[in-house]
């Protein structure tokens, strides 16, 4: 399969972009060259797709139902009930619909740390997207749940090359150290990246020292799991050792600026980190604590809020694009996040002519902080166009197959607290 992309603005200049299987051929093609499929580019940018380093997906099926709490009330109240009625269907229904809004802003990679990874990796090679799915463990599972997770990873085998794998163990105040252990080794045996959440709250840090004697950055290195191959996730509350320890372990962040606000998580020390040699990423997190999975949006408020708290000169919008970009598609092999003859041809056409983007003095000022979502018109993954016209095949019904996933999700909650309930009152 080929694609000819006429007269698209690339750079500052119009040009014909030529795309060849799943890779970049050729920037400056003729007008006439061979190609099976040809888009007019006038009236369009073409630029780098975004690569989600966090997120949870089905948890879209959340979206709304509890919010304005900090984050182990919001967990242990609300998510972790809710979660605990989730069939297969859901998973697959949620991270439909998830993909479905990560395709319309702009997204063609994510890692999705969440629970059925297989029902997960099924919706996304449906979607035509690229992911990494996390088998992902916590530490009040059952063992029996836990060995059946790690060796479902064992198992794995890569959708065609698009959906891949990543050994995730959730957090280090919910799993043991032997457990952690276990999943870093685990990812280091089959050559997969490890990812965890670290340094979220003041909270976990407190209860950290208190409990370890030393921060949770500290702690995960003293357990030898901070590496190259490390996703971490938030690295909110940090200290300037930890920063070095990071760094000089060549951990990637997963900052989550929108789910940091939201829950009060604290201020994220982007410029620190990335000055210090860190490779600082963005994620969305779940949509239950965002309440989107729009990385355009990332992209402004990890500006913004690096802005009010360093001064505004801190992470200008080509720094930001590059972690939405660049950054996020290199902590995961991929050889993608730019427009670049040979790269992975994954791009988006963003319509110039919106109200958003007009005047074009700076167009990556321009992506960064005035775009949203309606500014995209066309999604290209892997050499092939996923959405044009902003319309994704399939929409509807996607749509109103997560409506009654939901519903089906809230009754049995609802069954479940009526039969708690009627056994205390025994």
């Amino acid at each position: 399969m080929s694609i000819l992309i006429r007269n698209v603005l690339l750079d500052g200049k119009r040009r014909n972009v030529h795309i060849e299987g799943n890779r970049f051929a050729n920037l400056n093609a003729a007008d006439d060259a061979a190609a099976d499929e040809v888009i007019d580019g006038s009236g369009f940018a073409i630029l780098p797709a975004f690569y989600n380093t966090h997120s949870h997906l089905a948890m879209t099926l959340l979206r709304g139902y509890a919010d304005d709490m900090e984050l182990f009330t919001w967990l242990n109240d609300h998510v972790w009930p809710f979660e605990a009625q989730m069939q297969p269907e859901d998973i697959y229904a949620g991270t439909r619909l998830a993909a479905l809004e990560m395709i319309k802003s702009g997204t063609v990679f994510v890692c999705d740390m969440y629970w059925m990874e297989q029902e997960a990796a099924r919706a996304i090679a449906e979607m035509g997207i690229r992911a990494s799915v996390c088998t992902h463990v916590i530490g009040f599972h059952p063992r029996e749940v836990t060995e059946a997770t790690l060796q479902r990873a064992r198992r794995w085998k890569d959708i065609d090359g698009r959906v891949t794998l990543t050994v995730a163990a959730h957090a280090p105040y919910t799993c043991s150290a032997e457990l952690i252990r276990e999943c870093h080794g685990l990812a280091r045996e089959l050559g997969r990246p490890f990812s965890t959440h670290l340094a979220e709250t003041r909270k976990e840090f407190d209860d950290c020292v208190r409990e370890h004697g030393m921060s949770p950055v500290k702690y995960l290195d003293s357990l030898g799991v901070l590496d190259r191959n490390t996703i971490a996730a938030h690295v909110v509350h940090v200290t300037d050792e930890d920063i070095a320890i990071l760094a000089e372990r060549g951990v990637v962040i997963a900052h989550n600026p929108v789910s940091n606000m939201k829950l009060a998580s604290g201020t994220f020390r982007g410029d620190e980190l990335e000055r210090a040699g860190c490779r600082v990423t963005l994620g969305t997190d779940g949509a239950c604590s965002n309440n989107n999975l729009s990385m355009i949006e990332e992209m402004k408020v990890a500006a913004l809020l690096a802005k009010v708290s360093g001064g505004p000169e801190k992470v200008k919008a080509a720094e930001v694009l590059s972690w939405a970009t660049r950054n996020g598609a290199e902590a995961f092999g991929l050889d993608a996040g730019e427009i670049r003859t040979g790269a992975l041809a994954d791009a988006i056409l963003v319509d110039l002519g919106n109200e958003r983007l007009v005047p074009n003095h700076n167009l990556v000022s321009n992506w960064v902080y005035s775009a949203d979502s309606s500014c995209v018109d066309t999604v290209i993954c892997d050499g092939r166009v996923v959405m044009r016209g902003h319309h994704v095949p399939g929409e509807e019904e996607i749509i109103s197959e997560a409506h009654r996933s939901a519903e089906r999700i809230l009754a049995r909650l609802a069954q479940a607290k009526a039969k708690a309930a009627g056994t205390q009152a025994d």
